[in-house]
């Protein structure tokens, strides 16, 4: 029997009675190892306190942060595991240095965040929105001004080529619409080609782009990737989608370019500042869609990430290096070679 193995889930996974706020988040995998032992972070803090971790040997995070203080008294604390992809909520070089792995569920929202995608892309070029708002405010007879656009003969612009894009590809591959174009610097020509699509310049494809949605991590790179320079080139026909992180798209610039008509319109499932509990300027706009970063939350999408996490878990509590692993640099440490041997007694 493998040594006992401490994981625990950061509290915003339950509600104030304990009671889980979801219908799935792959708890049941870990009834094939006993060995694990799970509990509950006993209160939520917006930011991972170190004495939330005492006696953890890994740790399944939704929202708080993990910082370089979060992880400063990880003796035995092994991995983080971010419940999602993105990870700029996590200081992976203080996970480094303290020792911690720190993996994301790579793959597991590819289908939701592209499904929500495709919707949204929909949802943009008919006119949902406005025409929803005809019957609620009575508007029947103004509706022959906001005739829409079929996807037919549009031109998609991607900017990243990772799992989700080329899901995106995928959904919309028969629907008619002309050869998609991508900008991403870690992807060559020929990788492009075989995912059937063109690579471009970002402003190439800014100016070629009937939809732009955006598929790229948010990094020192990629922060502020989208501003009032990018917008615009855009078609004051196209239309910008960010499922990504705020901070790639400037919110100001966006405003104001969709105020001066130099694009049709938006949808945002991010922030730079999160949580948003003010509406913002852009939500004065009938023109632009928004989710609370949750556009692509379903049963099945908590479901295959925690079932992900929970594996991530296992593996690491057995010797094995799990998917996903955003520094594996650390493996390479003798000290985080020492403390896995003798947390998991391998």
């Amino acid at each position: 029997m493998p040594a006992p193995f401490n994981v625990r889930l950061t509290a915003d996974f339950f509600d104030a009675t304990g009671r889980a706020k979801y219908d799935d988040i792959g708890l049941s995998v870990f009834g094939t190892a006993p060995h694990i032992r799970q509990a509950a972070f006993a209160d939520h803090r917006p930011e991972i306190a170190s004495d939330q971790l005492t006696g953890a040997n890994g740790v399944i995070v939704l929202t708080p942060k993990v910082t370089a203080q979060s992880v400063s008294q990880a003796r035995d604390l092994v991995a983080v595991g971010r419940f999602g992809v993105g990870y700029d909520s996590v200081d992976v070089p203080a996970c480094t240095a303290a020792d911690v792995a720190v993996y994301i569920t790579s793959g597991a929202v590819d289908r939701p965040v592209a499904e929500a995608t495709v919707g949204w892309i929909i949802a943009l070029s008919h006119n949902v929105r406005v025409k929803d708002k005809l019957i609620r405010t009575g508007g029947w007879d103004t509706r022959s001004r906001y005739m829409g656009s079929e996807l037919r003969d549009r031109t998609l612009g991607l900017i990243g080529l990772g799992g989700i894009a080329r899901t995106v590809l995928q959904l919309l591959a028969n629907w008619g619409m002309k050869q998609p174009l991508v900008f991403d610097p870690f992807v060559d020509e020929a990788a492009a080609a075989q995912a059937g699509v063109r690579k471009v310049t970002l402003d190439e494809l800014m100016s070629g782009s009937d939809f732009v949605s955006i598929h790229c991590p948010l990094t020192e790179q990629t922060r502020g990737l989208i501003g009032a320079a990018q917008l615009a080139r855009m078609r004051p026909t196209a239309y910008l989608l960010n499922t990504a992180r705020g901070g790639i798209v400037d919110e100001d610039a966006l405003y104001a370019a969709l105020k001066a008509g130099q694009l049709a319109g938006a949808a945002l499932d991010c922030f730079a500042q999160e949580p948003v509990h003010t509406p913002p300027r852009l939500a004065e706009l009938d023109n632009v869609l928004f989710a609370p970063h949750c556009i692509a939350w379903t049963n099945e999408l908590f479901r295959d990430i925690g079932r992900a996490a929970c594996q991530g878990m296992i593996d690491l509590s057995l010797g094995k290096k799990p998917r996903g692993v955003v520094n594996p640099a650390v493996f390479e440490k003798p000290s985080f070679q020492e403390k896995w041997r003798r947390v998991c007694r391998l």
